[in-house]
């Protein structure tokens, strides 16, 4: 139980790879996030979905092609290709180290010129029962700031943190266009002011 009065802030998320400094290199031309991405070298056994979602929210669809176009030419691969939906404008690609990332916006036009910049950041986790997640991150001192019963949550955070959110595991690997069925290590963990645990799908949490 957290028990400060402190906002829990997310300052980055850290990246288990085969290779940190491969990693880096992509992660930098792809999308240039700086130190919001960290990166640790493991060879812990993973197949299939991993059970999370990297999520890049921006202002406008040129920006969601840029960053796919500069992610793909450092070595991604598309899984789900950019295109216009009910929601905006967005798609899913794989990077190089096997992690899946969503870039997408709201906006179904472009109303100014091409950035490159990045709104949100958000880590969006595939759980097994979205409300006593939601509960478990509640009792740790995260606010809610959206839920929509047992299919999604985000949690509150300041405008520079990286964002939380919780989906049913079935339906982030249908949103990212993967396929549910996964094992191993999910090779990420969440760098944050809220001290060392895992969650109860074992997502783990680490200090700086």
């Amino acid at each position: 139980m957290n028990t400060t009065t402190e906002q829990i802030t997310i300052d980055s998320v850290l990246l288990e790879v085969p290779d940190a400094t491969a990693a880096s290199a992509f992660y930098t031309a792809a999308f240039g996030l700086g130190d919001r991405l960290r990166f640790r070298a493991t060879e812990a056994p993973t197949s299939g979905f991993r059970g999370y979602i990297l999520s890049l929210v921006v202002s406008q669809p040129s920006t969601v092609d840029s960053l796919i176009g500069t992610a793909l030419e450092a070595g991604a691969t598309t899984v789900k290709p950019a295109k216009k939906s009910f929601w905006g404008y967005g798609g899913v690609i794989q990077a190089p180290d096997g992690a899946l990332w969503k870039i997408a916006t709201s906006a179904k036009k472009d109303s100014g010129p091409v950035t490159r910049e990045v709104d949100d950041v958000v880590v969006l986790l595939g759980v097994d029962n979205v409300k006593a997640t939601k509960q478990f991150y509640v009792d740790r001192g995260l606010t809610v700031a959206k839920s929509f019963g047992s299919k999604y949550v985000e949690f509150d955070a300041p405008a520079s943190a990286i964002k939380l959110a919780l989906y049913g595991r079935r339906a982030a690997a249908k949103d990212a266009g993967v396929p549910e069925e996964g094992s191993g290590s999910h090779r990420v963990a969440i760098i944050s002011n809220a001290g060392p645990f895992a969650d109860p799908d074992g997502f783990a949490w680490e200090t700086i």
